[in-house]
């Protein structure tokens, strides 16, 4: 499922934070969009998913424009934000379950049983999320993103605040998903993009390079 970002730019009252972006995402692609904090990452990607609406430009998911079908480009998108928002008494089937519903799937038990497989949350599935590392709660964010079966998924900033041998584990868990999901890895630290197809930089609401993770760290681009 590919996805087109034409000419959007948002402004937050008179601040500018996206100047005029465009690029494309192929379906089945792992892509990284690397920059500091300010540089417009976390802004495309909530315009990408509706959260928020551009002040110009247009974005097609799935060649949906989210002006026209808001609701179904939400319905293709998992999105896990940056502060991963879980309800720690909760157990995590129980929370799995809840997001599930939310989606409105027919066969709750069976979609809950395996995006706790496919993350690798199996020996921890019968304790409270509370309970759980970060490591693991950051699994139960991306099976919740993951649970309506999208087809493209949005990680932002996911693994920010893990030590590196826990985000190699998240990392593993993501990169080991459905080559048929395209994947969107927001980062501020290179590590994190080392396995994207393709990586963006960005700079002041601007991509100011692209290409593949090494060309990005040689700056041969």
């Amino acid at each position: 499922m590919s996805i087109k970002i034409q000419n959007i730019s948002k402004y937050y009252d008179e601040q500018l934070a996206l100047n005029n972006v465009s690029f494309q995402v192929n379906s089945g692609e792992i892509v990284g969009f690397l920059g500091p904090n300010g540089a417009g990452k976390s802004t495309t990607m909530k315009i990408i998913s509706c959260f928020i609406k551009p002040s110009e430009g247009d974005v097609f998911v799935d060649e949906i424009s989210i002006h026209s079908d808001e609701i179904a480009v939400k319905s293709k998108i998992g999105y896990l934000p940056e502060n991963n928002p879980l309800y720690e008494d909760l157990y995590v089937r129980e929370s799995i379950g809840f997001i599930a519903q939310m989606h409105k799937i027919k066969d709750i038990k069976s979609a809950v049983e395996n995006v706790i497989e496919k993350v690798g949350l199996s020996k921890e599935a019968h304790k409270k999320i509370g309970q759980l590392s970060k490591g693991y709660q950051q699994r139960v964010g991306i099976a919740q993103a993951i649970v309506h079966n999208p087809k493209v998924l949005i990680f932002d900033e996911a693994t920010s605040a893990l030590d590196n041998q826990t985000e190699k584990a998240v990392m593993d868990a993501i990169n080991n998903l459905s080559k048929n999901i395209t994947i969107i890895l927001i980062a501020h630290r290179l590590n994190t993009v080392k396995n994207c197809d393709i990586v963006f930089k960005l700079e002041k609401g601007e991509i100011k390079a692209q290409g593949t993770f090494d060309e990005i760290i040689n700056e041969k681009l």
